[in-house]
């Protein structure tokens, strides 16, 4: 989710600047990404509603836009920086290094790279040669202080003893992140990048192997970076991909309309006005400034989060609901069979479920009761309801049932209102074990206008099943 509110982020800054926006994939981890995790990625940011102007499948001036298919690439671009001298190769074990970390620690030093291998001098290089040492590539940070004014935070410095050299190819000759990305966004005329916070660190060290490329001819300019607040899960904790309420397929099960997931996740760090919550996306790109994020930490809340879903859920058209829906009436979520499945019926309560659904998937449990045999059953909402003098007020709601006009609602609820003035109970007393009698739930869709589309001869019958059963 936190990925979704980077590309959403960045997305809205396209277009409400008239930018160009570039989805690149990042698969050099050839143990980790696959093709069924690039389809993946393609299929989500669809299902969101995102366009892309350059990258898969769009094409563009600068393709590929599969890091994976631009190996030779940053091979040429590491000798470059080899050459100029921007480069070096280090041929410290991880032995040494962690036992030269553990040293600087202990006399409270900066616990980075110590530059051990900066200036090796050619017996030296031969030397560890001759051991067999497999070196990587570190790009040489200068001497220097580096100051940067991000779009979020404002200007941040970063002193030279902070940000020591790093590694850019590994011993295998596979590049890593830290060469890839900014020589894409070179490569590529990145000129802005919206992302998260945790990696901030990681740009001054950026901005330095930019101006190596500048310098090489490679890069135009170095681009603007934002960086964007962390989203918090539960326990006030960085949420973690690992963490089941951060996926995406998740919401996409549960019935989470794209627009509502998007409306909530742009409040995580931004918002549209002091009184106005809920907004189209159309709205939010017309509205976003990068200047306007809040640069605290942003909380997600499951609860907004379904609030605003079910928002966005009671603006659709009642035609866009009825088809929106129509996953969660089908195998595997459908429990019953697809033949006692009436369309008729389905139209008309639709109007009546879409004022109550959260999230889509609430549909089958609230509809149920129309498509099913016998009603639900659930022995705490049985129990719940069904009280001592249940039996004789279902008596009375059943007679007066069978006298009224079934073609209104509001004669039924007449009904019920009246056998709960004969045992002296209220409406929402004496409709309770009607109820459950008929849908198996405590709680559901407005209870008169389903009996008036479930009909005189299933209502009547259920109730008289929930009779024999109190008698019993």
């Amino acid at each position: 989710m936190g990925l979704v509110r980077t590309a959403l982020f960045n997305w809205a800054y396209a277009r409400h600047t008239g930018g160009t926006f570039v989805f690149r994939i990042e698969d050099t981890d050839a143990a980790r990404d696959s093709e069924e995790s690039y389809n993946q990625l393609l299929d989500s940011l669809r299902w969101l509603g995102f366009d892309w102007d350059e990258g898969p499948e769009v094409g563009g001036p600068h393709e590929p836009y599969r890091q994976s298919q631009r190996m030779d690439t940053y091979k040429e671009i590491a000798a470059k920086l080899l050459d100029a001298g921007h480069a070096y190769y280090c041929y410290c074990s991880t032995e040494e290094l962690d036992a030269r970390r553990d040293a600087a620690r202990a006399a409270g030093r900066p616990s980075g790279y110590d530059g051990h291998c900066r200036d090796l001098t050619a017996e030296q290089t031969a030397a560890y040669k001759a051991e067999g040492r497999e070196p990587i590539v570190r790009f040489r940070m200068p001497d220097e202080t580096i100051t940067f004014t991000d779009l979020v935070r404002g200007e941040l410095t970063f002193t030279p003893e902070n940000v020591p050299d790093y590694g850019i190819v590994r011993a295998n000759g596979a590049p890593l992140y830290t060469l890839v990305n900014p020589v894409d966004d070179a490569l590529m005329e990145i000129t802005h990048v919206l992302r998260g916070e945790d990696l901030l660190s990681s740009t001054p060290r950026q901005i330095a192997l930019y101006k190596a490329l500048l310098e090489l001819g490679i890069a135009k300019s170095v681009p603007r970076f934002g960086h964007l607040p962390y989203v918090m899960g539960e326990g006030n904790k960085k949420l973690s991909k690992r963490d089941p309420q951060s996926s995406l397929n998740l919401y996409r099960e549960r019935g989470f309309l794209p627009e509502g997931l998007l409306n909530y996740l742009s409040l995580l760090g931004w918002s549209f006005s002091a009184d106005q919550d809920v907004f189209s996306t159309e709205e939010m790109v017309a509205a976003f400034d990068v200047a306007d994020v809040n640069p605290n930490p942003a909380r997600f809340d499951l609860k907004k989060c379904e609030s605003i879903n079910g928002d966005h859920i009671r603006l659709l058209d009642v035609k866009d609901f009825t088809e929106r829906c129509r996953p969660w009436l089908q195998a595997p979520f459908a429990p019953w069979d697809p033949a006692d499945f009436d369309e008729s019926q389905w139209q008309t309560i639709a109007p009546h479920a879409q004022t109550r659904l959260k999230v889509l998937s609430e549909i089958t449990d609230n509809v149920d009761f129309l498509f099913l045999p016998e009603p639900v059953s659930d022995e705490a909402s049985w129990t719940k309801a069904m009280k001592d003098g249940s039996d004789a007020l279902l008596r009375t709601a059943r007679e007066n049932l069978d006298a009224a006009d079934w073609t209104s609602a509001e004669s039924l609820k007449e009904a019920v209102l009246a056998a709960g003035e004969t045992h002296g109970l209220k409406l929402g007393k004496a409709q309770a074990p009607v109820r459950v009698a008929v849908t198996g739930r405590t709680v559901g869709l407005p209870l008169f206008e389903s009996l008036e589309i479930l009909g005189k001869d299933k209502t009547l019958s259920r109730i008289d099943a929930a009779l024999a059963k109190l008698t019993a």
